[in-house]
């Protein structure tokens, strides 16, 4: 951090937040408030003259409340930029007024007020860090009941020769050194009632760090380790463990549950052995909460400012976990450390890394080169709606609804998908390379001769199409009568084409595209489902099989999948007779007219 604040190029905005971000890719704007600290940054030259006269003490948030701090203090050691800052919540203010009198520099303001900054910039790095779990929600393990169970980010303050204890491990009620430790893995983490579902990553290789450290201060220690298993999958991590059970760590498979405290002020597990089957107890003088990752408190807020997307678990959702996996869905806006998941050090400098490199790729020419499939507007048609600016999952347009003007397409940020295409009832919109003539256009030379002999199949170009490929690749059988029109999305099939297959005689529609949750363009293929969904209720009122119309979630490795779907169309094909055809034809003309 020290290098980043010496460096000419690089900005560094401390104690500040980006309240707005706008535009696009090459061209955002963000919208910093910097907080007041109270210092002149400037003029301070941290003698910390200030510190020593400060009445006010307070928990030191750096070290978890294990040690002190004044209202006048530096957030953490080596903080950029070096000066202190002043918590106006917890100071005295002009009543007290000593940092003041004690400050040679007078670089001490209370009038100091937050300033709005406003940068511009190509590209957007999101690198939030993550949140420790707050272990007072498991109240069977005691944390906030007994002084002497303590989490593992306390342990690591406790043992860290800057600590509040120099590197000396002492129990928290009595400051004794202790003869015994638990470590308790998983707090907050793979838990379906509390916390997340979600394996932390560190947790267990963390123990096994500080299990390590311990013995070498201390080899006569006793350490016992509960857990549910140990994954240990990173380069070298299990000579690690190995390295770790030689010197004596004892590791119990089984999780505590519950917790007493002893008149000695030592603590008794309850745990069911898993290796014995039986319930064991075990008195140790210290226990320590192996603490999982949550992700950052902002990451919701930032995920609205920015447009993206968040898994379930509530981190941020990469564009594609394999071939993109440090780009977030929003051109431009990329991922670093643990906002995209939990991960170590290691993995954490790997990510950002790729997340430089991808920006600098991005930036390096001057110019940004979009790629040509995108909507273009047809301001004649356009009613102002709002519709394809609703759909649009890359907020790619903009429509001012109370004006009446008609929409806006930002091809810098449009990524092709066209279900905005698909949604606009009044034809409002055209897609580059994907028009509607050109796709119908298929569908009438496949359909030209025989129709009733093929099955109508429009086919995701990164999901359901390649899964074709793969199909075809892997040497696997399915069906001739199966024809693909490729489409970039399925978002893209519009009500339209579907209606145009079954009046051209095709016995059975099928529409395929990404799962649900990994779609290429976000989330377009929700719309897909929802519109499908509408022309199946369409084709009831007119008398027509739903079941012709079909939707299936294809992967671009699924080809035995793809395979499988393709022979029961045929097999649906099998069971339409050539009177439901003409039924069908008479029935969609009849409702045209």
């Amino acid at each position: 951090m020290t290098d980043v604040g010496r460096h000419p190029r690089i900005t560094l905005h401390a104690l500040s937040e980006v309240v707005e971000v706008n535009g696009t890719v090459g061209n955002f704007t963000a919208r910093i408030v910097k907080k007041a600290r109270y210092v002149r940054e400037k003029d301070c030259t941290s003698c910390g003259e200030c510190v020593k006269v400060c009445p006010v003490v307070y928990p030191d948030e750096f070290n978890v409340g294990l040690s002190s701090r004044k209202a006048v203090y530096k957030p953490f050691p080596q903080a950029v930029p070096a000066s202190y800052l002043i918590n106006m919540d917890e100071c005295l203010g002009r009543g007290c007024s000593k940092c003041l009198d004690v400050c040679d520099k007078k670089c001490i303001d209370f009038h100091m007020s937050d300033e709005e900054v406003h940068e511009q910039v190509g590209s957007i790095v999101v690198a939030t860090g993550f949140e420790p779990y707050d272990p007072r929600e498991m109240d069977e393990y005691g944390y906030t009941r007994f002084q002497n169970i303590i989490t593992s980010l306390e342990l690591e303050r406790l043992v860290n020769a800057g600590g509040p204890t120099k590197g000396e491990l002492v129990r928290p009620k009595d400051r004794k050194h202790p003869a015994s430790i638990g470590f308790i893995q998983c707090v907050g983490s793979r838990s379906k009632q509390k916390g997340g579902e979600y394996c932390s990553n560190i947790c267990c290789m963390n123990t096994i760090k500080s299990a390590l450290v311990l013995k070498e201060h201390n080899p006569d220690l006793t350490i016992k380790v509960f857990y549910i298993d140990i994954r240990a999958f990173g380069k070298g991590f299990e000579d690690l463990y190995n390295r770790s059970r030689k010197l004596g760590v004892q590791y119990l498979r089984g999780l505590p549950g519950t917790v007493e405290e002893l008149p000695d002020g030592s603590l008794r597990v309850a745990v069911e052995n898993m290796a014995t089957a039986k319930v064991e107890f075990h008195d140790l003088e210290m226990l320590v909460l192996a603490l999982g990752m949550q992700p950052a408190p902002g990451a919701r807020k930032l995920q609205e400012m920015l447009g993206l997307q968040l898994t379930p678990d509530g981190f941020f959702l990469e564009a594609h976990p394999k071939l993109q996996p440090v780009d977030a869905a929003t051109r431009g806006v990329f991922y670093a450390g643990c906002a995209e998941s939990p991960k170590d050090i290691k993995e954490s400098v790997t990510q950002g890394s790729a997340a430089a490199a991808r920006a600098v790729r991005l930036m390096h020419k001057g110019e940004i080169a979009t790629e040509p499939i995108t909507s273009e507007i047809l301001a004649q048609h356009c009613k102002s709606c709002g519709k394809c600016a609703e759909v649009c999952p890359y907020h790619a347009i903009s429509v001012d609804v109370k004006r009446k003007t008609p929409a806006v397409v930002n091809s810098a940020a449009c990524s092709g998908c066209g279900t905005c295409a698909a949604e606009c009832v009044f034809g409002a919109i055209s897609m580059n390379h994907f028009t509607d003539d050109q796709i119908n256009h298929q569908t009438d030379a496949l359909l030209a001769e025989n129709p009733w002999e093929k099955v109508v199949a429009f086919a995701c170009n990164w999901c359901s199409y390649a899964g074709a490929d793969y199909a075809g690749v892997s040497r696997l059988q399915y069906p001739p009568s199966v024809h693909l029109i490729r489409t970039m999305c399925s978002g893209r099939v519009d009500e339209k084409f579907i209606w145009h297959a079954f009046q051209k005689g095709a016995p059975v529609v099928l529409v395929s595209g990404c799962h649900i949750g990994d779609c290429h363009y976000i989330n377009a293929n929700h719309w897909t489902e929802k519109r499908v969904a509408k022309v199946r209720k369409k084709m009831e009122k007119l008398g027509i099989r739903p079941e012709r119309l079909q939707l299936e979630w294809i992967s671009a490795a699924e080809g035995i999948r793809f395979a499988k779907v393709m022979t029961a169309m045929e097999a649906l094909r099998q069971t339409v007779t050539a009177a439901e055809i003409a039924e069908t034809v008479s029935a969609i003309e009849s409702r045209q007219q």
